[in-house]
């Protein structure tokens, strides 16, 4: 048991949970744990948990949340130490590369749920951030969202090929591959 969540006394349990929910997908299995090795790892009974999280799915979908608010919050970190504009746009594309390399089992787990992530009709903070971005670099709504959906299926590509083994892995080559000139020539 992991000393960070074996010790659990009172306070958040639910972010106690979603803690050694994200250290399990970060660990050598790269799996969410189930409901009751959750229970397990953070030292709770199994029926604290489930008043947290109903069922797997449930820890899912708040795990992929999760991930989804840090992966937006890196791109906004990215894009302002870029400067803003087509620059910073670029590097929350790099951003999105990188954070897939370095967690590839959450980044897995925020695009596979069934249905969307959010049922709220709130789009997540990363999806916000591209929105945002798009519109400032293109006046016209339609081309924004356009832009938006190109720069996000070129990021997840590039993504996923590399996650999967089938370009390799470099930092040059992401550079390269989400130069802004190649998005906007």
């Amino acid at each position: 048991m992991s000393t960070s969540t074996a010790n659990y006394h009172h306070g958040n349990l639910r972010d106690a949970l979603l803690s050694a929910g994200l250290a399990a997908l970060e660990g050598p299995d790269g799996q969410a744990p189930s409901l009751r090795e959750l229970a397990r790892r953070t030292g709770v009974s199994a029926t604290a948990v489930y008043r947290h999280f109903p069922d797997k799915q449930a820890l899912d979908k708040a795990l992929a949340r999760e991930g989804l608010k840090r992966l937006g919050s890196e791109q906004a970190e990215a894009a302002k130490r870029a400067g803003g504009g087509a620059e910073g746009f670029a590097e929350t594309g790099r951003t999105y590369v990188r954070f897939a390399l370095a967690h590839p089992a959450l980044f897995r787990l925020m695009f596979t749920q069934g249905s969307p992530v959010d049922d709220t009709g709130t789009p997540d903070e990363a999806r916000a951030l591209l929105t945002a971005n798009t519109q400032a670099l293109a006046s016209d709504p339609e081309r924004a969202e356009t832009l938006a959906l190109q720069a996000w299926s070129i990021a997840h590509g590039i993504a996923m090929l590399m996650l999967d083994g089938r370009i390799p892995a470099d930092d040059a080559l992401i550079d390269r591959m989400l130069a802004t000139d190649s998005l906007f020539p």
